[in-house]
């Protein structure tokens, strides 16, 4: 099967995030990066693509003219993936899929409400597809998870817990990375609950199947000086009467990236650690506890479907992020041969994308006002 042909927007020297979606695209074979604007430096940019075995005629200093050139291309990109920082996405996204170019772009969708409306407004129009990596739904246990609670394993889900905690910001930081996360004009006005509290809400919605309703959120920042929330507790209301609790922190001493999920129903419950992704731990009520494993004894066909090493030999991160580029390759070729794609295939898209900016809205919206309830436009399951 012949490769898709991927650009790149961001992720030059220095960055983190584009080599993991580098690494992503390349794990399973379906992807080979062409073209890039890797900078909004010009020499880092050559400097980048040149690293990175990139043709210099497709080493583009600026990604509308990228945009322009790929689409008018016999051989240009199938899909573009846009993995600056979070004020930056917008304005690249709406040029490529105005360009009909598929959109494989970093979360948060944007920095604000109103680039966000801009990017669903072009999507509307555009014949490209648009993915977000929100990559932690990709782990195997987690899509058993959820396949068990679609099912019915749990019975009527009643209680979600999640937490994302983190310890790296619990001092200021000189670098690149602390930098533009902690910067309202560059990270957008939440800190902390949009750069992994989107991931814990995401996660929350995409395991039990349920869009919350309200959200009690109460942010704060505990460095002096620091101008984005840091940690961030959040109360979560559900139209069946289920409840859940949100905890998102980055200056939890000791926690490196704990991302914990917990979902009960009526007839069992589940937990998963992405510090330990590789079990489910799932209890039937009044049964003993059982261990799952990825690959192991009861997998179920979401949780065996990309598999890459046998039982007990773990897999985790950058695996997940390959399943979302392998998954959006099955969706783009569908879509170049006019066919429907795999009704298993999931990809996070602008749906996602949309509730999780909502979820920040309505957070930020609850904490400025003590507290109190607000409730949520819409979100996705």
């Amino acid at each position: 099967m012949q490769r898709l042909k991927l650009g790149m927007v961001g992720g030059g020297q220095g960055a983190f995030i584009g080599g993991v979606h580098r690494i992503a695209a390349r794990l399973d074979g379906q992807w080979d990066l062409v073209a890039g604007a890797l900078s909004s430096d010009s020499a880092r940019a050559q400097a980048s693509a040149n690293d990175l075995g990139i043709a210099p005629d497709r080493a583009y200093t600026d990604f509308h003219e990228m945009a322009k050139a790929e689409a008018a291309r016999a051989d240009g990109i199938d899909a573009v993936a846009v993995v600056t920082p979070n004020h930056m996405h917008a304005a690249p996204v709406i040029a490529f899929l105005k360009a009909g170019i598929h959109v494989i772009c970093d979360k948060p969708l944007a920095a604000t409400p109103e680039d966000a409306a801009a990017i669903a407004q072009a999507a509307a129009t555009s014949s490209a597809q648009f993915f977000l990596t929100h990559n932690y739904t990709a782990y195997p246990l987690i899509r058993q998870a959820r396949e068990m609670v679609a099912r019915g394993d749990l019975g009527d889900i009643r209680l979600v817990q999640v937490e994302y905690a983190q310890d790296w910001l619990s001092e200021p930081l000189d670098n690149k990375q602390a930098a533009w996360r902690t910067d309202p004009a560059r990270s957008g006005a939440g800190g902390c609950i949009g750069d992994i509290g989107t991931h814990a809400y995401n996660l929350a919605s995409y395991v039990s199947g349920m869009a919350a309703t309200q959200v009690a959120a109460d942010l704060d920042a505990f460095v002096e000086g620091r101008r984005v929330d840091d940690n961030v507790h959040v109360l979560l209301r559900y139209g069946n009467g289920a409840k859940g609790m949100l905890w998102a922190s980055q200056v939890a001493v000791g926690n490196e990236n704990a991302l914990r999920l917990r979902v009960y129903g009526s007839q069992g419950g589940l937990e998963w650690d992405q510090e330990v992704p590789n079990t489910l731990r799932f209890t039937p009520f009044g049964a003993p506890t059982r261990t799952l494993t990825r690959a192991g004894a009861g997998g179920t066909a979401a949780g065996t479907r990309h598999l890459r090493t046998p039982a007990g030999h773990p897999e985790g991160y950058l695996e997940a992020f390959a399943t979302l580029y392998s998954e959006a390759a099955i969706v783009i070729r569908a879509a170049k041969s006019g066919q429907s794609p795999d009704a298993q295939a999931h990809v996070p898209d602008l749906t996602d994308g949309l509730a999780g900016m909502d979820f920040i809205a309505a957070c930020l919206s609850s904490s400025s006002n003590d507290a109190r309830w607000v409730s949520l436009t819409g979100a996705a399951t």
